[in-house]
């Protein structure tokens, strides 16, 4: 092979270098992984919200018993879920014995009276010792408290409503002989429900009568409430203390249930972000900011209420930057991304 040959060999391999040096050069340092839009921080007015959990219970429920004992119950008249009106007959006593008794003590006040108008007939006219004549009318008086007592004792044989409300309990059945104070029926007062919700002391003090309360229902609707009363103590155990919240439209909710729901505190001025903006990863939360070449640094922010698709942002951005508002979900610490209109 001639000297010429030689150099044509060896400058093959060399422009092949040089080509693929130059190919290097031309390549772009990177390219966008992902089209998202973008939105600026806005300063909006957020109610301040306090979630808690709680019981729903009987504003007052009432527990009915008889008043007289021994007597065989005649008819209920209820059924648990009835709705009652003040005054409405729950429940009958037999009245066979008692009505006896009224009329015995009846009789027996007209033979007193009868005693009593002689004995002052007597006593005017000096026929009698004065200590006898008093005798004979105090007999009267006597037999008039004894009639009442058997007339207060029949009446006691029927269980009436004291308020309006609806039957949350029914324990007795008829035929069954009663006792004095067992607990027969129960009674929610005025159907009135409330929301009963723990907070820890440093929440608790920040609530007052008045506060509106939002629920969540069984059935997914809304269920709005007031509170009614804050306990003016904490447990010493758990250092925490209740708040009572009427609930005037309780919907599907049912005293004994459990639901969550929030205070409502008032309104603030607030730096909030899309709610879509936000992404949760390891526990924490965190926003795409865009910055320099269209590369985004992913930034942990501290975040508050949420209302109407937004977030507030307590910490961690200023009101100047932007942040990506779709497509978040998806982006990496330094990833580039071309920025396309909302929607695209």
């Amino acid at each position: 092979m001639s000297f010429r040959a030689t150099r044509v060999l060896l400058a093959v391999p060399f422009l092949l270098l040089l080509s693929a040096c130059a190919g290097d050069e031309a390549a772009p340092v990177s390219t966008p992984a992902l089209s998202v839009s973008i939105a600026m921080p806005q300063r909006q007015s957020l109610p301040e919200r306090i979630p808690a959990s709680g019981s729903i219970a009987a504003w007052e429920e009432v527990v009915f018993g008889v008043e007289i004992s021994g007597q065989r119950v005649a008819s209920v008249k209820v059924e648990v879920g009835d709705v009652v009106r003040k005054g409405q007959p729950l429940l009958q006593l037999d009245t066979r014995t008692l009505a006896m008794e009224l009329r015995q003590a009846e009789a027996n006040l007209a033979v007193a009276a009868a005693n009593a108008r002689r004995g002052e007939r007597l006593l005017r006219g000096k026929l009698v010792a004065a200590s006898d004549a008093e005798q004979l009318i105090a007999g009267e008086v006597t037999a008039r408290a004894q009639a009442e007592n058997a007339r207060l004792r029949l009446d006691f044989a029927t269980l009436r409503a004291p308020h309006d409300g609806i039957v949350s309990a029914r324990s007795v059945q008829p035929g069954q002989v009663v006792a004095a104070g067992a607990e027969l029926l129960r009674l929610i007062r005025d159907q009135r429900l409330e929301w009963r919700a723990e907070l820890p002391e440093a929440q608790l003090i920040r609530v007052t009568p008045g506060v509106e309360v939002r629920l969540q229902g069984p059935d997914g609707k809304p269920v709005a409430g007031t509170v009614r009363k804050v306990s003016p103590s904490l447990d010493s155990r758990s250092r925490t203390g209740t708040v009572y919240a009427d609930l005037p439209a309780p919907g599907a909710l049912r005293a004994g249930m459990y639901a969550e729901g929030d205070l409502l505190l008032g309104a603030r001025d607030v730096l909030t972000v899309p709610a879509a903006a936000v992404v949760e990863r390891d526990g924490y939360r965190y926003l795409f900011v865009l910055g320099e070449g269209d590369v985004v640094a992913q930034r942990r922010v501290d975040t508050g209420a949420r209302e109407g698709g937004v977030v507030e942002v307590r910490s961690g951005l200023e009101a100047g930057e932007r942040v990506v508002a779709e497509g978040a979900g998806f982006l990496g610490d330094g990833d580039r991304v071309r920025v396309v209109p909302a929607g695209n």
